[in-house]
C-alpha cells in the first residue's frame, strides 16, 4: 500500500470523533441513544414496547378494588440511513504533496457526513412535532422589540403542561434568531453562563427561559425566512448509529490509493408529547 501510514484501526475513530464533533441535533444533549447497542451488531430494526399508565382511584374500606389491563404500543427504530464517502490517493500526489492533506480531506469528509446526519435528524423531530398539539404555529421574532422572548416562554409552557422534565430541556436556533437573543438582556450567553462544562457542547451558545440554547446551520426551513424552532427534552428522540468505517484500498487500474467511509444509521421519536415547535420569522 502507498500511504503506509493509513492504519484503519487508528484512522477510524478520528473521522468519528470529527463527526460527532460537528452535531447539534445529534448531539447527547438533543437526543438519546438508549436502544443504540440492541441494534449494533446485528440487524436493521428494534422494536420499542411501551404501557399505558395504570388509573390511580379513591380507595373506599371494605370495598372490591379495580384491576386495570395495561395496553401497549410499539413503535420501530429503522436503520435505514446510510452515506459515504470516497476519493483516490495517487502515488504522485502523495509523494509531492505537504504532509496531512489525505487528513484534511478526511476531516472534511466527516464534516460532510455530520451535515447530512444533523439535517437528517432535525428532520424526524420535525415530522414529529409537526400538525401536533405542541406545534404552535407562526411566531414573529421583532428584533426592534426583543419579542423573540416570548417564543421561548410559550415553548417552556407547553412542555410544562405535557409533564416534561424541566431538567435537560433545550432549544435550537438558527443563526438569525440567536442574533435577536443576544440583543436580549434576558439571554444569558455561553460565556456568561455558570455551567462550564456547557460550554463544550457541540453548538451551544447559553440559556434562555429554562432551555439550554443551541445554534445550528440545519434548522428546517418551511418557507424562505420561516425557522421551524424546535424544543424539547433527549427522551424525545432515540437515533441508533451501527457502522462508521473507514478503510483504504490499494487501486488496481492506477497508481494510487482509494479511501471510503460509511456511515449507517436512523432515528425516531418515541416521546412527541417531549417536543414543542414554533414556525418563526425574524422581523428587523
Amino acid at each position: 500500500m502507498a500511504i503506509t501510514n493509513f492504519v484503519p484501526e487508528l484512522w477510524s475513530p478520528l473521522i468519528l470523533a470529527n463527526l460527532w464533533d460537528k452535531l447539534v441535533y445529534g448531539s447527547a444533549a438533543i437526543i438519546n441513544r438508549d436502544y443504540e447497542g440492541v441494534i449494533a451488531n446485528a440487524g436493521d430494526t428494534v422494536h420499542i414496547t411501551s404501557f399505558t399508565d395504570p388509573a390511580v382511584r379513591a380507595y373506599t374500606k371494605n370495598n372490591d378494588i379495580t384491576y386495570d389491563l395495561l395496553t401497549d404500543s410499539t413503535q420501530a427504530l429503522v436503520v435505514d440511513q446510510s452515506d459515504y464517502f470516497a476519493f483516490t490517493v495517487d502515488d504522485v500526489d502523495r509523494r509531492q504533496a505537504l504532509p496531512g492533506f489525505v487528513a484534511k480531506a478526511s476531516a472534511g469528509a466527516a464534516q460532510n457526513l455530520a451535515i447530512n446526519a444533523d439535517t437528517y435528524l432535525s428532520g424526524v423531530l420535525y415530522a414529529g412535532v409537526n400538525g401536533t398539539s405542541n406545534d404552535l404555529g407562526a411566531k414573529t421574532a421583532d428584533i426592534s422589540d426583543n419579542t423573540a422572548y416570548a417564543i421561548f416562554v410559550d415553548l417552556r409552557t407547553t412542555l410544562t403542561r405535557a409533564k416534561v422534565p424541566n431538567e435537560g430541556r433545550w432549544v435550537v436556533v438558527p443563526p438569525e434568531l440567536y442574533a435577536a437573543l443576544l440583543q436580549d438582556a434576558r439571554f444569558i450567553n455561553a460565556s456568561a453562563s455558570a455551567d462550564s462544562g456547557a460550554a463544550l457542547r457541540n453548538g451551544f451558545v447559553g440559556r434562555i427561559a429554562g432551555f439550554d440554547v443551541y445554534e445550528s446551520n440545519t434548522v428546517p426551513e418551511e418557507t424562505t425566512g420561516v425557522y421551524s424552532v424546535i424544543a424539547g427534552h433527549p427522551m424525545a428522540c432515540t437515533v441508533a448509529e451501527q457502522i462508521t468505517e473507514t478503510e483504504a484500498i490499494r487501486l488496481q487500474e492506477q497508481f494510487g490509493d482509494g479511501i471510503r467511509g460509511l456511515h449507517l444509521y436512523g432515528a425516531e421519536v418515541i416521546e412527541a408529547d417531549a417536543l414543542a415547535m414554533a414556525s418563526v420569522t425574524i422581523a428587523a
